[in-house]
């Protein structure tokens, strides 16, 4: 695996841009669900892109109707080696100010109602979620922000709420005293996800306001966001490019690849072949492409 082949999950303006070469759509199907789209593939330089609207064309998905299992599911049949996730967040702290941007590396997961695990009854496993991002892909992320211009603030906490309304006031100063940095409402289970299904992933946030614990501000309003959204659309797009340019050719191993090797728990005498089915993307390499997984025995 040394050819990057990236997943970009973004809003559906993200890949409309210069020097993208070779664009078309595919239709992935997903044993998972409907994933939000269809798949944009193009070329930039040697880096293969492939990006997902996470919202659908046109943002006609809630966060909370997001089938994030199937969306992970269609990057990795689509052959993504890594994926950057790029995300509006409301600010919980001063210094991030709207129009800002974020690398992350923590998350405090308060969502309610999303499945968060490929795995579950007959296939048991539990993955890491220590360090929730690659910190080789965040550190692309980090430079490629500053290349492309933008003012970046490198390494916040995020906190994933469910949504789809806003914070109250009450709740954005608890998330402040917990020590979050960032308030959205999309990237959990994103990232639980990616990492179970062997994809290191980074996310960087695009400042859209400030959340509603500042006594002087007025409540979060959708016309304010989209207005910030719009004015660095441009922004995000070439930290994109910057990120594709910097990654360093060939793509060499990352433990993120191979993180299923010691988390099943199930012994394979009880694995349920439907399960083990519809896993045939999320743990092919574990499975080692075998058409009847469930009949190998467990090397552990």
């Amino acid at each position: 695996m040394t050819h990057w082949t990236l997943g970009v999950i973004g809003g559906s303006g993200l890949y409309e841009f210069e020097g993208l070469k070779d664009r078309r759509w595919i239709k992935v199907d997903s044993p998972w669900g409907e994933p939000s789209d269809e798949l944009m593939i193009g070329a930039l330089g040697d880096v293969t892109l492939v990006f997902l609207p996470r919202h659908g064309r046109g943002h006609r998905l809630a966060p909370g109707a997001i089938d994030a299992r199937a969306n992970i599911d269609a990057l990795k049949r689509a052959g993504c080696t890594d994926l950057l996730s790029i995300s509006a967040v409301g600010s919980l702290r001063e210094d991030l100010a709207p129009g800002m941007f974020a690398t992350v590396n923590q998350y405090v997961d308060r969502t309610e109602n999303r499945p968060k695990s490929f795995f579950g009854a007959g296939f048991v496993a539990h993955v890491s979620m220590a360090d929730p991002v690659c910190p080789r892909l965040s550190s692309y992320a980090a430079v490629a922000g500053r290349r492309a211009g933008v003012e970046l603030a490198d390494g916040v906490t995020y906190l994933a709420m469910e949504g789809p309304q806003f914070s109250t006031r009450a709740e954005s100063r608890l998330y402040r005293s917990w020590g979050c940095d960032v308030v959205g409402m999309t990237a959990m289970p994103e990232a639980r996800l990616a990492r179970e299904a062997e994809l290191p992933y980074a996310n960087v946030c695009m400042v859209t306001d400030y959340d509603c614990w500042r006594e002087e501000s007025a409540e979060v309003d959708v016309a304010s966001i989209l207005a910030v959204m719009r004015a660095n659309i441009g922004a995000a797009q070439r930290l994109i490019v910057e990120f594709a340019e910097s990654l360093v050719r060939p793509r060499g191993p990352s433990p993120i690849d191979s993180c299923l090797d010691t988390v099943v728990i199930s012994d394979p005498s009880v694995w349920d072949p439907s399960l083990v089915s519809k896993l045939d993307a999320i743990c092919a390499r574990r499975f080692n492409k075998s058409k009847h997984p469930h009949d190998r025995v467990d090397s552990r």
